[in-house]
């Protein structure tokens, strides 16, 4: 995939092009911030210096703590046909195919940065919470101005039995310390658009030995990448940028839920993997 992958490390920004990284002199905001990241990325990397690829725990959370992390619901079919079994007993089931079919999506707020962790960190699943799911998502990188600059990879940590009992609990499903992953790094990319061939895969391991793993390509989304940006910045300011979960494809079972200790994997394409453990 054409682009630059730009990771947020205790040593600054450095970026990834090829097989090779680079330490770039300038702050992570400053980059973010930028009217062309993908520009000065490359205008940077003629004179950076060569560096060693960045270990595991120098990475850093690609938010800031300024920025705001938000996110869209039911932009899959199988995320629809899945809060739907959730949420049968409590006769809700068909707010999800409405909203699906409806030209407004579903967005809320998902957390703060103090909320959100990065690659090789915790993410938490709630004590009240008796069944609980990762939510592997592309996430979008975008600037003051509603513009998408870059991708990254996302967990949407989600509380299906609080969820499913009624929709009006959704922020307790969704929001509490801990609650979201992004990482491990940001992909540049030379315009607003993103491979079509593009996958999202998901594996949880138990005790070392995988106990659920499924892909699902881009290309089963039903809202567009930028339709979600405009819904998003419609009424609301982000002068520091903001970063938007798409949605989920991948739905585990009602027979799964995760446990204190499962391992997390995420992986799209031409980003890379973020991993947590769950806690």
């Amino acid at each position: 995939m054409d682009g630059i992958r730009i990771y947020r490390t205790t040593l600054g920004p450095i970026a990834e092009e090829g097989a090779c990284f680079y330490k770039l002199p300038v702050t992570w905001a400053d980059l973010l911030h930028a009217e062309a990241p993908l520009t000065l990325v490359q205008e940077l990397l003629k004179g950076a210096e060569q560096v060693m690829a960045p270990s595991h725990s120098s990475i850093e959370m690609p938010m800031t703590e300024q920025q705001e992390l938000w996110s869209c619901g039911v932009t899959y079919k199988r995320s629809r046909d899945g809060r739907q079994e959730e949420s049968k007993e409590a006769g809700g089931s068909d707010f999800y195919a409405r909203v699906y079919e409806a030209e407004r999506p579903e967005i809320f707020m998902k957390a703060s940065a103090a909320r959100v962790v990065g690659t090789g960190n915790l993410v938490r699943i709630r004590k009240d919470s008796s069944w609980n799911v990762p939510e592997p998502e592309l996430t979008l990188v975008v600037n003051s101005n509603g513009a998408i600059i870059g991708y990254t990879i996302g967990n949407d940590m989600s509380s299906r039995s609080i969820e499913g009992e009624n929709p009006l609990y959704l922020p307790q499903a969704k929001t509490y310390d801990g609650c979201a992953a992004l990482g491990p790094c940001i992909l540049l990319t030379p315009d607003e658009t993103i491979s079509s061939s593009t996958t999202i895969q998901l594996v949880i391991k138990r005790a070392g030995l995988p106990v659920f793993s499924d892909t699902v390509a881009l290309t089963q989304m039903k809202r567009g990448l930028k339709e979600l940006v405009g819904f998003v910045y419609r009424e609301c300011s982000f002068p520091f940028g903001c970063f938007i979960m798409t949605g989920t494809g991948i739905v585990p079972p009602p027979s799964f839920t995760l446990l204190a200790g499962d391992l997390v994997e995420i992986e799209i394409s031409g980003i890379g993997t973020l991993t947590n453990i769950v806690a």
